[in-house]
């Protein structure tokens, strides 16, 4: 009698077969001399890739979860409604923004990081005539 309980003896999750797809396209590769590089589907490079991608998401996530247990239920919603409110500052659409607001309020304002670095104006790629992208954005062009 197994009363739905899963089985105390291990299966395996894959099947013992393995098929390799065409001999003569490198194992399922793409060749990128003739489809470019963009078309390779590489992956991951390493394992804490995703976790180091999501690391800032994971680190506000944790210190609002800390705020609410410290201080309580408003202070996480009081944070979130301020946050809210600096990305609703309104500027001309070719005016970089620094997001001096949203520093302050998560205490980044004394770091300095790669992106306080290398991403100075005269770096950028985007340059436009403001007009155009003014227009642009209003939909007029």
């Amino acid at each position: 009698m197994s009363f739905g309980l899963p089985s105390l003896i291990p299966k395996p999750t894959h099947s013992e077969q393995f098929e390799v797809k065409g001999g003569s396209n490198n194992y399922g590769v793409s060749n990128p001399m003739v489809s470019g590089l963009s078309r390779q589907s590489i992956g991951r490079a390493h394992p804490l890739e995703a976790s180091e991608r999501n690391y800032q998401k994971n680190q506000d996530r944790m210190n609002m979860i800390l705020l609410r247990n410290t201080q309580g239920l408003h202070a996480p919603l009081r944070m979130a409604m301020e946050l809210k409110a600096s990305e609703k500052i309104g500027r001309l659409p070719f005016l970089p923004s620094s997001n001096v607001m949203r520093d302050v309020l998560l205490a980044r304002d004394l770091d300095i990081g790669f992106e306080d670095v290398f991403n100075t104006a005269e770096f950028r790629e985007q340059m436009g005539q403001p007009h155009a992208i003014v227009e642009d954005r209003l939909g007029i062009l």
